[in-house]
């Protein structure tokens, strides 16, 4: 039953997703490089290809995460140190937006709906475009796909 709930709601994270940073992008107000968010959403806007290396359900590494915009990108993300942690943005507002906002260092444990530092989640899969959960350890995302 969690698992119908979550999907709805991770789809609504993915459509911000496509907005939130390729907005930046459009408007010019970033430089684009090889590591630019338009790239990795072109990446994911069909779906995760058969190249790559996970499916729904595996564990991720945290990465190849933009912990903004709870979305797994294919490569490596901007490092983002923050109070001796480090987290992962897609881009310089991402990485700007990390340190200024605690709902982007932290989620809910989709199982134990406990709060989680994303910085030291254990991060799943869950959406075939590219949507991620993090739960606080991997048992408790054992338990949740029981």
């Amino acid at each position: 039953m969690k698992t119908i709930i979550i999907k709805p709601a991770l789809a609504v994270w993915g459509i911000l997703l496509m907005t939130s940073c390729s907005q930046q992008h459009e408007t010019g107000s970033s430089t684009h490089t090889e590591n630019t968010p338009a790239a990795h959403h072109q990446t994911l806007t069909g779906g995760i290809s058969a190249e790559q290396p996970y499916k729904v359900g595996d564990h991720i590494p945290a990465n190849q995460v933009c912990m903004v915009n709870n979305a797994y990108m294919a490569k490596d993300q901007f490092e983002v140190p923050f109070e001796g942690k480090t987290y992962y943005g897609c881009c310089q507002m991402c990485v700007e937006r990390i340190p200024k906002d605690e709902a982007a260092r932290i989620a809910v444990d989709q199982f134990t709906s406990e709060k989680v530092d994303k910085a030291l989640a254990y991060i799943v899969l869950s959406g075939e475009n590219g949507e991620v959960a993090y739960f606080s350890n991997e048992d408790t995302y054992r338990l949740s796909a029981e």
